[in-house]
């Protein structure tokens, strides 16, 4: 297709026609009302110039009989731009008058016509248009015109103006249609080359955004931020992949060689049943990764959505410290819970894993520093409190866990929350490295972002989600705090 062809078939281009069209239509139909309004003033300001000298020499003839009558007519005729008079006998012989030649039946009936005549002065052959009055008299008829050339110029005047206006109407409305057309049709393919790019495998490649904040550039803005998204989602999948394929190689290298192990070397009941605990073990610990791995899809998806309900964040910190509280009795450490009712809308069972998930994480790598060493004098004992709070903020409903433990550093954070990434202080612990990244998916999810902050010393690791417009607080007591059980 041709560059013309594909700029005639823009909708740009069309649009430009239609209103063009309309346009023009509008334009012609005012011209022509004032054409014709212009026209039907002439004419009647002839009928009243007419009508006042038809009363003026009906009244001269009444009073002063046909001699003088002829006499002021002969005087009016020779006047510059004269009217037309002519008085006739009832048998149409002329008696008076500069009207050389008139249509046939003209005098033979009263009233107003339009009729071709001749001056009789006039050396021209062609015959001229006027507007008369003929009346009857006593005796005799008598007519009064007036020559509609005047008339007939101004029209010409206002018809030729409109046939430029029009002309110039539709070579400005073509040519700005062609200029908006190519403009927009310059967009629409600096996107279409983005996006072939895009196809091609470029997921790099965004839409240009101009100046101007028009329908293109909100487009492209939202288009945009939409292929970031994309990006971002094959970009996971691709690291998620790349992690499978590592990470999970390990834990089944060491499954089958303690398999083949147990095949090789053990002999009795008892060691055949130590490797099968083992190899349970081992595969609860890979059915745990792929279970986070399938919660953190559903959650980057949007499956969850369905499941969303109005629940208080308080009653999942509750039951979340009352689960975990027996875990963190056996790491030494003392797991605490400070709520205030705070209502929220979303899928409870995906906050409380994400939740879980923190306190987990606060339970393995949040012990104090100096908890292993022994305190020089007057040295404070750092604290052993875990601490899981549900409040709400403004428009937020906030679920965090505080420890005292060494925390992440801050260059680390935005790292910390990727599939399988495992800090330098927890690659000697037990856990897959997909904790904080389902909570982060979680809170996406929800319109939300995970946000981890120093606790000095510690980390303060908060699911930060929105409150859904119209929920209410509900009115309840203030929980206390969970009284501290004695280490």
């Amino acid at each position: 297709m041709t560059a013309f062809g594909k700029l005639i078939r823009t909708t740009a281009f069309r649009l430009t026609l239609v209103y063009l069209f309309l346009f023009a239509i509008f334009a012609a139909s005012l011209l022509g009302y004032f054409a014709w309004n212009t026209r039907r003033m002439i004419t009647e300001q002839i009928i009243d110039t007419v009508n006042a000298e038809n009363g003026e020499l009906s009244e001269i003839y009444t009073r002063r009989g046909l001699r003088l009558l002829v006499s002021a007519i002969e005087n009016r005729a020779l006047r510059p731009g004269a009217n037309l008079y002519l008085v006739t006998t009832p048998t149409g012989q002329a008696i008076a008058g500069n009207v050389g030649a008139l249509a046939p039946g003209v005098m033979a009936s009263s009233g107003w016509s339009e009729t071709l005549y001749r001056r009789m002065d006039d050396q021209d052959t062609h015959d001229h248009r006027a507007l008369v009055h003929v009346s009857e008299l006593e005796g005799i008829r008598l007519l009064i015109g007036r020559d509609l050339e005047e008339r007939r110029r101004l029209f010409g005047i206002v018809a030729k103006a409109a046939q430029w206006s029009l002309l110039v109407v539709v070579v400005l409305g073509i040519g700005g249609g062609i200029f908006v057309a190519r403009r927009v049709l310059q967009r629409i393919d600096a996107m279409t080359g983005t996006a072939q790019r895009i196809m091609a495998g470029d997921l790099s490649g965004r839409l240009p955004v101009g100046r101007s904040g028009d329908e293109l550039d909100r487009l492209a803005e939202n288009l945009n931020v939409m292929l970031e998204r994309i990006e971002a989602l094959m970009t996971g999948l691709k690291e998620v992949s790349d992690n499978i394929a590592h990470d999970l190689k390990t834990p089944l290298t060491r499954l089958r060689n303690r398999a083949e192990e147990a095949l090789a070397k053990s002999g009795s009941e008892a060691e055949y049943r130590a490797a099968l605990e083992r190899t349970i073990e081992e595969s609860d610990g890979l059915i745990g990764t792929f279970n986070a791995l399938l919660m953190i899809a559903r959650a980057e998806s949007g499956q969850a959505r369905d499941n969303m309900d109005d629940f208080d964040a308080a009653d999942v910190a509750h039951g979340i410290h009352e689960l975990y509280e027996p875990l963190a009795e056996d790491g030494d450490l003392i797991l605490r819970v400070k709520t205030q009712p705070a209502l929220l809308h979303g899928n409870r069972e995906l906050i409380s894993q994400a939740l879980a998930n923190l306190v987990e994480n606060a339970i393995k790598y949040g012990k104090p520093l100096a908890a292993a060493q022994p305190l020089s004098a007057g040295a404070v004992t750092p604290s052993k409190d875990i601490v899981i709070e549900a409040r709400r903020v403004g428009n937020e409903v906030l679920l965090s866990v505080t420890d005292h433990g060494p925390g992440i550093p801050e260059a680390d954070r935005k790292h910390a929350v990727e599939r399988f990434v495992r800090l330098e202080a927890s690659r000697t612990l037990p856990g897959s490295g997909l904790g904080l990244s389902l909570a982060s998916a979680v809170t996406t999810l929800h319109g939300g972002e995970l946000r981890l902050d120093d606790g000095h010393p510690g980390l303060i690791a908060t699911l930060a989600i929105p409150v859904r417009a119209g929920i209410g607080d509900r009115l309840a007591a203030p929980t206390p705090d969970v009284p501290q059980k004695p280490a």
